[in-house]
C-alpha cells in the first residue's frame, strides 16, 4: 500500500486552489446574451426596440425575403405589438443561389438541390446616423427534387422557409450579442 505523502498532499491542495481561483476569475467574464443588457432593461425589450425593413433582394428572388423578413419580425418581438418604441433599423440585402449538386446519369435531371441564401445586414439608428453593428450570414439548405413538379417546387419552397429560420437566427444572435453590451441612444 502507497501513501501519499504530506509534500504531495500539500502540493494537490495548492493545485486545486489556484484551480479553485481560476475558475471563480473566470466566470466573472461570462455574461449571459439574454440576461439584463448593459443599459439595464431585458434583451426582450432591446430586440422588439429593432424595426425590420424589407429585404432587398436580387430580382426573382423575394421570396426568400418575404420569410426572412417574417422570421425576423416574429425572432425580435414575437408579440406582434407596436408597443415597444423602435429605436433602431435594420436593413436586409441578399441573394439566393441554387445549386445542383447530384444529376442523374440515367435522366439526366438533378435529383437534389441546394439553396445558399446569403444577407448583408446593418443595424442602424432610427434616423440612419449611427451604424451599430453590420455584418454578413450565410447558410444553406438542401432538398431533393421529384419528378413531380408540385412535389418539388414545395420541397425547394419549404427548403427557403427553412434558409429563412436559419439565417434569421444568425441574424438574431448577433444583434443580441451587440445589444447586449450597449447602451440605448440617449444614455
Amino acid at each position: 500500500m502507497m501513501r501519499i505523502g504530506t509534500g504531495e498532499a500539500a502540493s494537490r491542495l495548492v493545485r486545486l486552489a489556484l484551480a479553485a481561483g481560476l475558475a471563480l476569475n473566470v466566470s466573472a467574464c461570462f455574461r449571459p446574451l439574454y440576461g439584463p443588457t448593459a443599459s439595464g432593461e431585458s434583451m426582450q425589450v432591446a430586440l422588439a426596440a429593432v424595426q425590420v425593413d424589407d429585404v432587398v433582394m436580387a430580382q426573382d428572388q423575394d421570396r426568400l425575403g418575404h420569410y426572412l423578413r417574417s422570421e425576423l419580425i416574429f425572432a425580435l418581438d414575437g408579440s406582434g405589438q407596436n408597443a415597444t418604441p423602435k429605436r433602431y433599423r435594420l436593413k436586409l440585402k441578399g441573394s439566393e443561389t441554387v445549386t445542383t449538386p447530384i444529376v442523374s446519369s440515367a435522366t439526366a435531371r438533378a435529383e437534389a438541390g441546394t439553396l445558399i441564401g446569403t444577407i448583408n445586414y446593418s443595424l442602424e439608428s432610427l434616423d440612419g446616423r449611427k451604424v451599430i453593428t453590420d455584418g454578413v450570414a450565410t447558410s444553406t439548405a438542401t432538398y431533393d427534387r421529384s419528378q413531380q413538379r408540385f412535389a418539388s417546387l414545395r420541397a425547394a419552397r419549404d427548403a427557403e422557409i427553412r434558409l429563412a429560420k436559419v439565417l434569421s437566427d444568425q441574424i438574431k444572435t448577433r444583434i443580441a450579442s451587440v445589444l447586449a453590451v450597449i447602451k440605448p441612444s440617449g444614455s
